[in-house]
């Protein structure tokens, strides 16, 4: 399954939203603290519970020039890879949004597609006022 959030323009240069997220500690400014519980932090990524009990974790996996990766942990209900795609617009202004891949069966992507869609359009539009 393969999800694409919104596109937002944030209010800074790609150098920067790089360098911010590629500090996983960064990742708990960006999620709806009011359904997320036990967030923690390391070097290497976060991990999380969501609204239903589900562990979330997020590991690192590199960065290019215009694109950040993320993966699925072990303690993760499900495989999964994020990528967030960013583009200058200007000198001071980037366009960019979070794709999802994930290997989700029919049943569980009927659950999950509209919460998942949700979650990245809230973290792209914290990731803007954090810039803003």
């Amino acid at each position: 399954m393969i999800l694409k959030g919104e596109k937002v323009s944030i209010g800074t240069d790609k150098e920067k939203i790089i360098k911010f997220l590629t500090n996983p500690k960064n990742f708990e400014l960006l999620l709806p603290m009011e359904k997320v519980k036990d967030f923690k932090s390391d070097a290497e990524g976060c991990s999380f519970k969501v609204q239903g009990g589900f562990m979330i974790a997020l590991i690192q996996d590199g960065f290019e020039k215009d694109k950040v990766f993320l993966k699925s942990g072990e303690k993760s209900p499900f495989p999964f890879k994020l990528t967030i795609f960013l583009s200058d617009k200007s000198e001071t202004e980037t366009e960019g949004y979070i794709e999802f891949n994930g290997e989700v069966n029919a049943f569980l992507k009927m659950m999950v597609e509209k919460p998942l869609l949700s979650l990245f359009n809230y973290m792209s539009s914290k990731l803007n006022k954090h810039f803003s």
